[in-house]
């Protein structure tokens, strides 16, 4: 019984090892090299710069070409959320924020990037919105934004989007 006991607690360290060795060597997969890094910073950067000129240029309609088509988008404002997936924005985009504010000029300030593997980078800045609703009436709004970058293999997109309102 006692040589039964100690070869399950041999065949325990065994395979307790050989696990350990597994996940050891596979944990530096997730982890970026400088340059890489860098390249991830830069590229989620440049998302940040096209998405305040196509905004500003096109208005709210350019949203929906930043936003990613996959399963776990969402987009919070305020606390809340205001899309539970990818269809339910983009029908809001095109059914309704294009008819009650037709125009958005877009600014980014303080852009923070944390890239955290070689396809997805976490995004936070300060906003500032001039919004002009349907009459032609502007309205000011500025904020923080947060949202989680992934290039997809051709382009960066956005997904798990939040906005906060800064009171005026």
């Amino acid at each position: 019984m006692e040589t039964r006991f100690s070869f399950s607690i041999i065949k325990f360290c065994c395979f307790a090892f050989i696990v350990t060795a597994a996940i050891g060597c596979n944990s530096d997969k997730g982890t970026l090299s400088a340059e890489h890094g860098k390249t991830v910073t830069d590229s989620s950067n440049s998302l940040m710069t096209h998405i305040a000129k196509d905004i500003s240029a096109k208005g709210p309609i350019a949203w929906v070409d930043y936003f990613e088509d996959a399963p776990g988008f969402f987009m919070a404002s305020g606390g809340q959320l205001a899309f539970k997936d990818h269809q339910s924005a983009v029908s809001f985009v095109k059914n309704t924020l294009v008819k009650t504010m037709p125009q958005i000029k877009l600014r980014w300030q303080n852009v923070k990037i944390d890239p955290i593997s070689g396809d997805f980078s976490a995004i936070g800045a300060d906003f500032h919105e001039d919004i002009t609703l349907a009459n032609g009436a502007t309205m000011p709004f500025r904020g923080y934004f947060t949202a989680v970058a992934h290039f997809d293999g051709k382009s960066w997109k956005l997904r798990n989007l939040h906005w906060s309102i800064k009171g005026q």
